[in-house]
């Protein structure tokens, strides 16, 4: 691309993903033994909600600390010189301050380099707000105001994202994780007028206490405005694109395993009904739909039981699909749980840390983002056509010790879990405080809350192989007994 007196002469190539960071607690419930805990049937919370393990975290680590801890995996991980950073985007739900945002948070990681000409701040709207804080990284990249520079994206995991969440009586969902994207050229491009965004008023989720960390929820509300989302975005992309058979893979947010799989299984269904006309008699392709080609989209909602024999036979008929284009995407939703606002991000680095580059090279990733309210879009991802290609390699290796660190978790009892959900209750909105959670089972490399002091200001420490040190790398002070 060339820039002459500030302008560019042709559109940027190849703008999207060069790498990704992942974070996640490193302590877990086992959803089998809280099945038993919390005295519900068997295979509720494994198989109805398709989940075998949920990270959470203690008073030891809140949405800064997340954010602090993955922006410096990031950078290290993959040396990039701060003074390198242009943009940095949060997308995020779990505020602590109404005013102050969490990117100023992260400027303190940009002092010591002197790089304080940094564009971006938080994006909030339940999960959507990762996926906005992104296109407005593309956007970046793609207008007059880009310097060059490379675009930091975080929300809730990735991009930059984090989220911490519970739910009063839904535990089975509660989460804290984070990963990141770094938006810049090459691997993972994003498709240039493939983006389908849906947008309209639902009030399916939504958080109007300010003094709790639980939301308000209709589950059966929520699930039809996902649902209805995905169906209007998937349509608005089929106006630019073709279908599900020209996408190789398929990402989707992930409140519940199960939920991306109906969500293929709908996206194929409607699939169906475009192509049903053209579908001769004697065509097998969609032979166990056939006797639901009278049906019409808006009777999905009108007529609940056929509704579900629909969505039985879509499933069925769907599996394969399932299995090869989204099911490896499930690796993090599966073992750690829903990631909000990081949520689709974290489907992302699982895909890519699953499937090999030789099987990557050169393919489609659709993916469809969702938060409550509601905000959700459909885009596409086309992956680097050369499975050697360095970049490729990088952000692959960069996700690869994914399985590897889910498997070193510590898994702790229920009633501990229980417990830890007591105490963050307790101490949430306190001053003056100083927690005293253990960092015993923490990574290397994680930040975590210090003290919160009389007027509400926090300070955050960081655990390396010699000790703790402070948000500048100095001050080492001993670790006993795991704790600061």
């Amino acid at each position: 691309m060339n820039h002459v007196n500030g302008e560019r002469s042709t559109w940027p190539e190849n703008v999207g993903i060069l790498a990704i960071e992942v974070y996640f607690p490193s302590t877990y419930v086992d959803q089998g033994k809280l099945e038993e805990y919390d005295g519900v049937s068997k295979g509720k919370y494994t198989i109805g909600l398709g989940q075998t393990g949920m990270g959470f975290c203690g008073d030891r680590e809140d949405t800064n600390s997340l954010s602090l801890t993955v922006v410096q995996n990031l950078l290290e991980k993959n040396s990039i010189d701060p003074n390198q950073i242009g943009r940095l985007e949060v997308g995020t739900e779990s505020i602590l301050d109404k005013s102050k945002s969490v990117k100023t948070v992260l400027m303190q990681l940009f002092e010591q380099s002197g790089n304080s000409d940094i564009e971006g701040v938080d994006t909030i709207n339940a999960c959507y707000g990762s996926t906005q804080a992104f296109f407005n990284a593309l956007d970046w990249v793609e207008s007059s105001a880009w310097d060059g520079c490379v675009q930091l994206n975080q929300t809730d995991f990735l991009q930059f994202s984090n989220d911490l969440h519970h739910y009063c009586f839904a535990k089975p969902t509660a989460f804290v994780g984070f990963s990141w994207r770094r938006s810049s050229f090459y691997c993972c491009v994003v498709e240039r007028g493939l983006r389908s965004v849906f947008m309209s008023h639902a009030y399916d989720f939504y958080k109007p206490n300010l003094e709790s960390q639980y939301p308000v929820v209709d589950g059966k509300l929520s699930i039809n405005c996902y649902l209805k989302a995905v169906e209007r975005c998937y349509h608005g992309y089929l106006a630019k694109a073709n279908s599900m058979d020209d996408i190789d893979y398929a990402v989707f947010h992930s409140p519940v395993c199960k939920l991306t799989q109906k969500s293929l299984a709908r996206l194929i269904f409607l699939d169906f009904l475009r192509e049903k006309s053209e579908v001769i008699e004697s065509d097998t392709k969609y032979e166990s739909l056939k006797e639901f080609s009278d049906v019409t989209v808006d009777q999905l909602y009108e007529d609940e039981a056929r509704a579900k024999l629909i969505e039985k036979a879509s499933m069925s008929f769907s599996l394969k699909d399932f299995q090869k284009k989204t099911k490896s995407s499930l690796l993090f939703a599966t073992n750690v749980g829903n990631a909000y606002t990081a949520s689709v991000y974290a489907g992302l680095a699982s895909l890519l840390a699953s499937v090999s580059s030789t099987d990557l090279a050169g393919c489609r990733i659709g993916v469809f983002c969702y938060g409550s309210g509601y905000a959700s879009a459909f885009y596409s991802i086309k992956v680097s056509p050369d499975p050697h290609d360095s970049n490729l390699t990088r952000i692959i290796t960069n996700v690869s010790d994914m399985k590897s660190k889910l498997e070193a978790r510590a898994c702790l009892e229920p009633a501990e879990f229980v417990k830890t959900l007591e105490m963050r209750e307790k101490t949430q909105h306190r001053k003056d405080f100083s927690p005293s959670g253990s960092i015993e089972h923490f990574w290397q490399g994680t930040y975590f809350l210090q003290h919160v002091d009389d007027k509400y200001r926090r300070s955050y420490g960081r655990k390396t192989k010699d000790g703790i040190v402070d948000i500048n790398g100095n001050d080492v002070v001993s670790v006993a007994n795991g704790h600061a």
